[in-house]
């Protein structure tokens, strides 16, 4: 099985502040700094860390070339990322005292997939392969439609959830990947076990992980059977690549045909460090940092 990530590369912009800025409030940052990032990255970073081969086809701008470096200094191979003229992909993020964020997102050379880019690509793919999608590039779409076609494993974290989802069939889904507030925006349904019942419902093929925070995560199967994983707790210092180092452990651990309880305990233990350190493709553990995690 080959594994394919069709998604984003940002430039994360982070600035360290006392608290999450309200509207109408200025605030002086205590400090800011510049990381690589975007989900896309995040997650082929945090799956290669993991040990899996794993292929990233995305869009640069003029100053992508230090995404290219990160992705290959991690091992992720660059052979379907594709520069154009522009700006890259890039992100402003507030991180407060308690390691909380938010996110403004600016799409940048992600939002200028072409259809003929997205054939080429699929073109080294096959069935059984794993594609893996974010919602941070355009053409999503007609990727699913053509990965399903291909018989390819769809694997969709459908964040940020925006109208763009809309026009995607999302029955072709085989793996969900959501949070909370990404499950409300699927079901319309708040409490964990009622978001679990409503995406089963509604796809009833689909198998999910619902990130719950401080409160862990929850995996449901195609045949309605729960797994629950609770956290490792550790003092927070940035949560941004959080879901995302938990995302590609993960898949990880599916590929390598672990257990699904022994699969989410790893997650659980690699988003724990990955919160503990500053920055997103920065703060993903290396396997072996995740296996050698003592919790407290």
């Amino acid at each position: 099985m080959k594994v394919l990530n069709f998604g984003s590369l940002n430039l994360d912009y982070t600035y360290q502040v006392e608290s999450i800025l309200i509207p109408g409030e200025t605030q002086a940052s205590k400090r800011r700094d510049i990381f690589c990032g975007g989900k896309g990255l995040n997650q082929s970073i945090a799956l290669a860390k993991a040990g899996v081969p794993v292929y990233h086809a995305g869009m640069i701008g003029d100053e992508g070339g230090v995404l290219l470096d990160a992705c290959r200094e991690n091992g992720v191979n660059t052979d379907f990322i594709s520069k154009i003229d522009g700006p890259s992909g890039h992100t402003i993020i507030q991180v407060d005292r308690n390691g909380q964020n938010c996110i403004l997102l600016y799409g940048g050379a992600n939002r200028s997939i072409t259809r003929e880019f997205v054939d080429q690509v699929l073109d080294s793919f096959e069935e059984g392969d794993m594609i893996l999608l974010q919602n941070e590039i355009n053409e999503l779409d007609y990727i699913i439609d053509r990965a399903y076609e291909k018989g390819m494993m769809i694997v969709l974290n459908p964040s940020p959830y925006d109208s763009a989802l809309d026009s995607c069939d999302l029955s072709k889904v085989s793996l969900f990947l959501v949070n909370e507030i990404e499950g409300y925006q699927i079901t319309g349904e708040k409490e964990p076990d009622r978001i679990l019942g409503r995406i089963r419902e509604i796809y009833p093929g689909a198998r999910v992980v619902l990130t719950l925070g401080g409160d862990g995560s929850v995996y449901q199967d195609e045949t309605g059977a729960v797994y629950r994983q609770g956290i490792y707790k550790v003092k927070a210092v940035d949560t941004t690549a959080a879901g995302d180092t938990f995302t590609g452990y993960f898949l990880s651990s599916l590929i390598g045909k672990m257990p699904v309880p022994e699969g989410l305990k790893l997650a659980a233990k690699a988003s724990a460090i990955a919160v503990s350190r500053p920055g997103a493709t920065a703060s993903i553990p290396l396997r072996k940092e995740v296996m050698d995690f003592i919790p407290e």
